[in-house]
């Protein structure tokens, strides 16, 4: 939900839509998505946390357009998302759903902003398992290159995209259908940038 209006437009959550016996879910996706947006902030392409509370979550909202409607077609902002990316990594956060175009806005400078931290890893200790969801993020960015300017992959990032790793295949085939399932239809979550409407 978009809560305000201008500069201080905000996206809500709140665990109270979630059905009878999935709060428990609720609260721990809002949980994890404050505990990244705390560390990150600031940093310019990532929504700053507003609020946190156990049933509640308020972050900033990123005047920008999604990326499957923006298209970007110019090397420059994958370049920088590349490097925003990079950033989030060096402070220990994977996003972990960079697959979805609307996690990826285009702003009016035509630069890069990240949404939707529900399923970020945030660790202090950088191990095999962060760096393999790492370079699934800079992998699913890769993979939204390749739709738009595809004529600017390098022969590394097609490597990089022609071998996803193990935990994104398993996350695919089995997790994901029903984290979208339940975030999307049960609770009606969703980053509303581009959308048009406030609430």
């Amino acid at each position: 939900m978009i809560s305000g209006d201008g500069p201080h437009a905000s996206i809500v959550r709140d665990a109270g839509s979630a059905k009878t016996g999935l709060g428990w879910l609720a609260r721990r996706l809002l949980a994890r998505e404050a505990g990244a947006l705390a560390i990150l902030g600031p940093l310019e392409g990532i929504p700053a946390l507003v609020r946190a509370e156990p049933e509640r979550l308020e972050r900033e909202f990123i005047d920008g357009r999604p990326m499957q409607d923006a298209k970007p077609c110019h090397v420059a902002y994958f370049n920088a998302a590349s490097r925003l990316i990079r950033q989030m990594h060096r402070r220990g956060v994977a996003h972990n759903d960079l697959a979805k175009e609307p996690n990826f806005l285009v702003t009016a400078d035509g630069g890069p902003a990240i949404v939707d931290f529900q399923l970020a890893m945030v660790t202090k200790n950088r191990g095999r398992l962060f760096r393999m969801l790492a370079r699934e993020d800079i992998r699913h960015l890769l993979k939204h290159k390749r739709t738009y300017c595809a004529e600017a992959l390098t022969a590394r990032e097609r490597r990089i995209l022609e071998n996803p790793s193990w935990p994104a295949r398993l996350w695919a085939a089995t997790g994901k259908p029903v984290y979208l399932f339940i975030t999307r239809r049960v609770m009606g979550w969703q980053d509303r940038e581009g959308a048009g409407d406030r609430v």
